[in-house]
């Protein structure tokens, strides 16, 4: 007989199936590997960049992809391929750092709010109406008109009104939460409210939070390129997706390839995120 306790296998065997689940899934992978690579170039685009991407060379000046130049080169003469490789770094970056902290903030307000209820959650709401009740897109650019243009003023304003909607879901998963017979004789216990919060509720309403945020990333490499499109984002000479397609936009009948190819990296990146998301929301679903 096998040395392995029934309740060993019982223990293993739902991680062993979500595993297995995961492997069948050929978006989830596909997911998985555009992001692994997107990571692996913002890491080290020097290892993929086939020229310094702010090198100048005005005899190859709006040339059309070639084998030299694989996706063209720009209007001073710049590979367009290394710049869109290194605009990796920035905009992976704006995917962490535009989300991070909303994240954080939200599911720590959510959190408090759902548990306690009360007149914190009676002035949770009014200022939820009072946000959500403007775009999310002209509330940014408000806040980044305000602060100045650059994108640690872009990870400000999208984490002063992206929090909200972290607080939202986590409330609101708390709240069910709340309604388990778990938590109820946690507080029979006699547990505090911090161990009942961070180390039952928490964990039992994260996974909603979490497939959220893989698709907040992809929305944050649109806004993020959207900003520096319109100036208020990454400025130049920095390498970043909008930033190119904005430099490309006045030659769009003469060199396409200059907002095409970082336009293609962002469709590509954000596909990335959401195949996760959506694998991660199919993998994570309670199973009866």
């Amino acid at each position: 007989m096998s040395d392995i306790s029934l309740s060993d296998l019982e223990a293993t065997t739902p991680h062993r199936t979500r595993l297995q689940l995961a492997l069948r899934k050929p978006g989830f992978l596909i997911g998985v590997a555009i992001i692994g690579f997107s990571s692996l170039l913002a890491i080290a685009p020097g290892l993929f960049a086939p020229y310094d991407p702010n090198f100048i060379d005005y005899n190859a000046v709006r040339q059309p992809p070639s084998w030299a130049h694989p996706f063209g080169t720009d209007m001073l003469g710049r590979d367009s391929l290394s710049r869109v490789i290194s605009a990796y770094t920035v905009n992976m970056q704006m995917a962490l750092l535009a989300t991070i902290f909303a994240l954080i903030i939200g599911v720590a307000v959510g959190a408090f709010v759902g548990y306690y209820r009360g007149v914190a959650d009676i002035i949770f709401g009014r200022l939820v109406d009072a946000i959500i009740t403007f775009p999310f897109l002209v509330l940014v650019i408000a806040v980044v008109a305000v602060l100045g243009p650059g994108l640690i003023n872009m990870y400000i304003a999208i984490t002063m009104v992206g929090w909200v909607y972290y607080a939202r879901l986590t409330r609101a998963e708390v709240i069910t939460q709340m309604g388990n017979d778990y938590a109820a004789a946690g507080i029979v216990m006699g547990y505090s409210d911090r161990r009942i919060i961070f180390r039952h509720l928490l964990p039992n309403a994260i996974t909603p939070v979490i497939v959220y945020w893989m698709t907040d990333m992809a929305l944050a490499i649109l806004l993020g390129s959207s900003l520096g499109y319109l100036g208020l984002g990454a400025q130049p000479p920095q390498s970043e997706w909008g930033v190119l397609i904005a430099e490309g936009r006045n030659f769009i009948t003469t060199a396409w390839w200059l907002s095409l190819m970082p336009g293609v990296a962002i469709v590509m990146t954000g596909l990335g995120f959401s195949l996760i998301g959506d694998g991660l929301a199919d993998l994570l679903r309670p199973r009866g």
